[in-house]
């Protein structure tokens, strides 16, 4: 029995899943097996992965289409390996990265959680830069206060976990629409059992396109904003140490989505916000900071970019002349 699990999701994976699967079977480590979620693929991806040979692949395929949480919750289901982790099939593993991951679980064998640094990459392979610097271990704590001061960079790949932790906290939680956060709950309840080990070196590259982020719904990543605090919210009930990282970092956190998810709904047009503005959206981010017991601390309208978003999307005619603006100059302003 091979002592990892390598778990790639895919729906359409067209020619990124490729290199993301000659990236994971080029390991220098080959002591794993490949679980290939295929959902209902419609562009050959299916058809190419069988034509793999590789007998460490094992494809999982839906006989129907499913959502992008519902295939990922499949990762509960299927057997797995003693250490798992996910990968997102536009991404790419470097050749040593399980071999480094082995490393480390072997010098650290009580830790729930391991890590790497890693490169951000463009649609066309390019590095556009480095993940923020790690240190070498955090505990649960230390985790989230990282996340939540913005002094790491954490995705959905990249992380390798116990299979039978990534169980016993009931997998991805599913709440969240598009898997916004969802990824970083998973973390730091996983993080919270032991610690987080990171290698200095960058062994995989994330994919971030030009256009994903416009494809979450405003809507979306509102809801999926507020899921996050109440995860927050019930976290710093039953444990003191984040308790006190919440108080002291939970203001900075809210302060920096309401400064992104103004600036976001300005750049969208009115028709396709579900109803969401930008001074809701503030007076709704008032109500979370109480929920995460940060209200004193949190003053939104202190911040200048935000009190201009607000103005400019007040009228309808300095909202048009700021839309007409970005289409002429796009870069930020």
């Amino acid at each position: 029995m091979s002592k990892y699990s390598i778990i790639l999701p895919v729906r359409n994976g067209g020619e990124y899943v490729k290199q993301c699967v000659y990236s994971v079977l080029a390991q220098k480590h080959a002591d794993f097996n490949f679980l290939i979620l295929d959902n209902a693929s419609s562009d050959g991806t299916y058809e190419w992965l069988q034509s793999l040979t590789d007998e460490r692949i094992i494809l999982f395929p839906s006989d129907k289409s499913l959502t992008i949480e519902q295939n990922w919750a499949r990762a509960i289901d299927v057997p797995k390996n003693e250490y798992m982790t996910l990968i997102g099939h536009d991404d790419i593993l470097y050749p040593d990265f399980l071999k480094t991951i082995d490393d480390l679980i072997q010098s650290n064998p009580s830790a729930s959680l391991f890590h790497t640094h890693f490169n951000f990459i463009d649609a066309d392979g390019n590095i556009s830069r480095s993940c923020k610097p790690m240190k070498s271990s955090y505990n649960g704590s230390e985790f989230l206060d990282a996340f939540m001061n913005s002094t790491i960079d954490s995705m959905g790949t990249g992380y390798v976990m116990r299979s039978k932790d990534y169980d016993a906290v009931n997998g991805i939680p599913l709440k969240y629409p598009g898997l916004l956060f969802a990824d970083f709950e998973l973390w730091v309840k996983l993080a919270n059992i032991n610690r987080v080990i990171v290698s200095n070196n960058s062994l995989f590259a994330f994919r971030v396109h030009q256009s994903a982020t416009s494809k979450s719904l405003d809507s979306n990543l509102h809801t999926a904003l507020k899921l996050f605090v109440s995860f927050l919210s019930e976290l710093i009930k039953k444990d003191e140490k984040m308790k006190q990282v919440v108080s002291q970092s939970g203001a900075t956190f809210l302060l920096n989505y309401c400064k992104s998810y103004s600036h976001r709904l300005l750049r969208t047009d009115l028709k396709k916000r579900d109803g969401l503005t930008v001074t809701n959206f503030i007076n709704e981010s008032y109500l979370l900071a109480r929920k995460l017991e940060v209200e004193e601390n949190y003053h939104p309208d202190k911040i200048s970019s935000i009190r201009v978003a607000k103005i400019i999307d007040s009228y309808l005619l300095s909202r048009n002349i700021f839309l007409l603006l970005k289409r002429i100059y796009p870069k930020p302003f």
